[in-house]
């Protein structure tokens, strides 16, 4: 399984915004800008961008934090679901499932909350593993991607990686400053740094990468 760095380039079937921060940095903006098509969770159709509002195919969720104004404004796309055993998230991406919609970018699922910054880091892996999809969450600092075994990533150097790992007792790298192994807390197999434009784990698992946009600078 090859993960290719996220740029302008990257062809995904489809966008789900979620409520949180709304994207700022270039990669997360072309990526919405460039979108096939949108499918919002619940109020985030509030913060997508007018221009953009051809995009929008569905705006799924339970109803709760949309205004009466979005709900009317958007009633032919809108999507109710009142169950709570799963949040918007998690309905948006069935809702794709259901369209065989397979590469999905997760844009504006971090910030605002913490408990939801990290609850919706942790579903891209559910996603991965439950609904066979392939998730990338993008936020204005990096991508997370979920892996399975043995996985090269296209990188530059000094571009900062963490592997968080899941169920892995083997993980091997190359191409990074320092040797991957299976780390048991998830802080041991952070801020490492690729060498140059690729590298790769070698794991007998399932486990996190995360990527930022940006290189390390000099001073920090």
């Amino acid at each position: 399984m090859n993960y290719q760095l996220i740029n302008s380039s990257t062809n995904f079937d489809v966008v789900v915004l979620a409520s949180g921060d709304y994207p700022q940095h270039a990669v997360p903006t072309q990526i919405l800008q460039q979108a096939p098509r949108i499918v919002c969770c619940d109020s985030a159709i509030e913060l997508l961008h007018p221009s953009l509002y051809n995009k929008v195919e569905a705006v799924v969720g339970d109803g709760d934090s949309m205004s009466d104004a979005a709900k009317l404004q958007f009633h032919d796309v809108l999507h109710i679901e009142h169950e709570q055993a799963d949040n918007d998230l998690t309905k948006a991406t069935r809702y794709c499932v259901s369209r065989n919609y397979n590469r999905i970018a997760y844009l504006g699922a971090t910030g605002k909350r913490e408990d939801h910054t990290l609850g919706n880091i942790s579903l891209m892996l559910r996603y991965f593993q439950t609904y066979g999809v392939q998730p990338v969450m993008v936020t204005d600092y990096g991508t997370f991607v979920p892996c399975h075994g043995d996985c090269t990533f296209e990188s530059f150097a000094k571009q900062q990686v963490s592997i968080f790992n899941i169920s892995c007792r083997r993980i091997e790298s190359e191409g990074l400053r320092w040797q991957s192994y299976a780390y048991q807390s998830w802080w041991q197999g952070t801020l490492n740094e690729a060498l140059a434009d690729v590298f790769t784990l070698h794991a007998d698992g399932r486990y996190l990468v995360y990527r930022t946009h940006e290189a390390k600078s000099a001073v920090r």
